[in-house]
């Protein structure tokens, strides 16, 4: 447990730049340190996960922040003194790996309630998604190698726990990431502490026979380079060392007994080129005979993963079997970086489906051994931490199951992820115990709490991608797949008054609803409310077919004749086109707003140039009857301004922090308020806002909107005619 108060400590050692150096012998004078006698296992833990990290080639950083966590972690430094001597790169470090020591199973789950493969597999890539600085991933599987090398005293339930977890998620990621060092032994400490009495059993075999075997591979290694030699043939030639849990997976998995594991004897050639392993195979078969149904070409035939290899096994000297595999030393690097994703075709095919995991994995693995080119030190530790797992989002229901979600998932998704029926129920979510908004953005280990309602009732704004409900198409599909469930007849109504709804806000005079379904490919005006009602057509598709479909137009006004001594059009400013006129100043006038693509005409106004209203504004209708000689034909031009102003009322019942809300919507959704007025009626306790605000077009008119309509106590917003 981390105390909050520290003892009297020795000096930390200075005039160093090797971080690890200072680390080790700031440990080395704690342990020596009678005061802090209990410190030395502690020292000893940290020092032995030091030794396995520094195995791994990491930098010294890592290595110096691997042996300063467990003081931290168990309270024997402070975090002050550490950051008195050391750099804040190496501080983060410590930080981020006291923050993973207690990563693994579910809290509260036992080993009773079991953890199927698809649970594994998310907890594993959710080590790596929550982890900062993927080097991390390394000093995780070395201590948790320590930690099981210290278990073997260590009650049973503890000891199986540790591992059941290594089984689960450490020992299958070390072979993902080709830590074969730890690799071996996690798997072989974890069998150990799993099954006992089958580890003893493989152990006594091999244990048996473990001087005759040795004596027996070293003969095969020298005759192989008798053979070679005479042949020409240069070629580094090892054993290939058999460790107790992978002989027994081979043992279950091909249904034979102990003598019938071929690879149990087994040799490596690695040559230098592609002709010298057919040579080499040649050599192979022509001096031992081959067992048939044992050979395979990846060479000629790699696999889908890219891995190449020979694999051959033979009746060696003395009549043994004996298994020999051969490859290039390029291809034993494919192969060892992970390019060839050896765990692919040893774990079965379910985690190779995972595209974008293997090349996130493949990356890992290269920081094992980055070169000497430029970006394999901090520059390309920085790209990998930065694209580390972007697609992907991982969660955790309130019992500890892990949610694979996409990135940007919303509580929402994460409830459908879950059950449909969950998803069609929801109506709030908590984080960590904080009620949260259904288009909060889910983070990373984030505990996601639903709360549902007794009834299934999904929103048509779930579907609008602007409002931010749903990220996953998935998700929107099953709330399509509900609306269709319903009573057609009911969508039917619900979407002419969902259209009618769109409309009105809008403030615009729209096309023909027949002309309106055809553009959203509906057959008529029938089908389209249908579509409305089942969700497959959304309040953004209408805004933005009305907005192709509008053309410039104005209402019926008499002959203007046109100044021969003037072009038929100009672009005068804004962007408008004016017919007829010169290069006259333009202003849109402040009773209408027009925004594109409103049906538009001008005025010439006295000493104002051009004043461009709304084809259906009022006060243009009267200067129309007063002053026709004075109405032009105009037309939205090319090159219009970024944005106009539209006024937009908002009704609700008033309370506090309402216009906060509405401020920081429109920042959010990077719109500009121009002027902001409240009346509040205190009557009927509601509050009337006014707003000027500069938008693109009716999309984004449309967006904004909607999402003030989702803002709480909102009872009514649109746009102002």
């Amino acid at each position: 447990m981390v105390t909050t108060t520290h003892p009297p400590q020795p000096a930390l050692p200075t005039g160093t730049a090797d971080a690890a150096a200072t680390a080790r012998s700031f440990l080395n004078a704690l342990a020596a340190d009678a005061t802090e006698a209990h410190a030395e296992p502690t020292v000893a833990h940290a020092l032995a996960i030091a030794d396995l990290v520094e195995l791994l080639g990491v930098d010294r950083d890592v290595v110096a922040a691997s042996m300063l966590y467990p003081l931290m972690e168990r309270g024997l430094v402070s975090k002050r003194k550490l950051a008195s001597v050391f750099s804040n790169e190496v501080m983060s470090l410590v930080r981020e790996l006291v923050r993973l020591g207690s990563f693994g199973f579910p809290e509260g789950w036992t080993q009773d309630k079991g953890l199927n493969a698809a649970q594994a597999e998310a907890l594993r890539k959710m080590l790596i998604a929550i982890i900062e600085d993927v080097r991390l991933v390394l000093v995780r599987l070395a201590v948790q190698t320590q930690r099981l090398r210290e278990a073997k005293d260590a009650p049973d339930d503890l000891r199986r726990r540790l591992a059941m977890e290594t089984r689960e998620i450490y020992a299958p990621l070390a072979n993902k990431l080709g830590v074969w060092q730890l690799k071996w032994e996690l798997e072989d400490l974890a069998f150990r502490y799993l099954e006992p009495d089958v580890y003893k059993q493989v152990a006594s075999w091999l244990q048996e026979r473990r001087v005759d075997r040795e004596a027996y591979i070293e003969n095969v290694l020298e005759i192989l380079r008798t053979e070679l030699g005479k042949q020409n043939i240069q070629a580094d030639i090892e054993g290939r060392p058999k460790h107790i849990f992978s002989i027994w997976k081979k043992m279950r998995r091909k249904q034979v007994d102990f003598n019938n594991v071929f690879d149990v004897r087994a040799v490596r050639i690695l040559t230098d080129s592609v002709a010298d392993c057919y040579a080499a195979l040649g050599i192979v078969h022509g001096k031992w005979s081959y067992i048939p149904g044992e050979f395979d070409d990846y060479i000629a035939t790699p696999k889908e993963n890219m891995y190449r290899s020979l694999h051959t096994a033979v009746i060696g000297p003395e009549n043994k079997a004996l298994e020999v595999q051969i490859r290039t030393h390029e291809m034993h690097e494919h192969a060892e970086l992970g390019v060839a994703a050896h765990w692919k075709y040893k774990e079965g095919s379910g985690a190779g489906d995972d595209a974008s995991f293997e090349r996130k994995i493949n990356w890992l693995r290269q920081i094992l051994d980055p070169g000497d080119d430029e970006d394999s030190g901090i520059e390309f530790i920085d790209r990998v931490r930065s694209e580390i797992f972007e697609d992907r989002v991982y969660a955790l229901t309130p019992g500890g199951d892990i949610i694979d979600l996409p990135r940007g998932a919303t509580p929402l998704d994460f409830a459908y992820f879950v059950h449909t029926d969950l998803g069609h129920r929801c109506k709030g979510a908590k984080i960590g115990g904080r009620i949260v908004p259904l288009t909060y953005q889910i983070a990373n280990g984030d505990q996601v709490d639903i709360i549902a309602g007794k009834t299934p009732n999904p929103s048509r704004d779930w579907l609008v991608p602007s409002l931010g409900y749903l990220a996953s198409t998935r998700a929107r599909s099953k709330v399509r797949v509900w609306f269709r469930r319903q009573d057609q007849q009911h969508n039917l109504e619900q979407g002419r008054v969902i259209l009618e709804r769109e409309l009105s806000r809008l403030g615009v005079k729209a096309p023909h609803v027949n002309i309106l379904a055809r553009d959203l490919h509906q057959n008529s005006a029938t089908d389209l409310y249908r579509a409305i009602g089942n969700g497959d057509v959304t309040a953004t598709e209408i805004a933005n077919a009305v907005q192709q479909r509008l053309e410039p137009q104005v209402p019926p006004t008499p002959e203007i004749k046109k100044r021969r001594s003037q072009p038929e059009t100009s672009s005068g400013k804004g962007g408008v086109e004016v017919e007829g006129v010169g290069d006259l100043m333009t202003n849109f006038a402040q009773c209408c707003k027009p925004v594109p693509p409103d049906p538009i005409a001008g005025y010439i106004t006295q000493g104002r140039g051009i004043t461009i209203h709304r084809s259906d504004c009022p006060s243009l209708q009267r200067l129309v009857e007063t002053s026709p000689e004075r109405i032009l034909s105009v037309s939205w031009g090319g090159a219009r301004p970024a944005t106009y102003p539209v006024d937009i009322t908002l009704e609700a019942f008033d309370r506090q922090g309402l216009v906060k809300d509405v401020s920081t919507l429109t920042s959010a959704e990077k719109i500009n308020i121009v002027t902001f007025s409240t009346t509040t009626n205190r009557k009927h306790l509601t509050a009337r806002m006014e707003l000027t605000v500069e938008i693109a077009g009716l999309d984004e008119l449309s967006r904004l909107l909607h999402k003030l309509g989702q803002l709480p106590n909102v009872i009514d917003v649109h746009r102002k005619t």
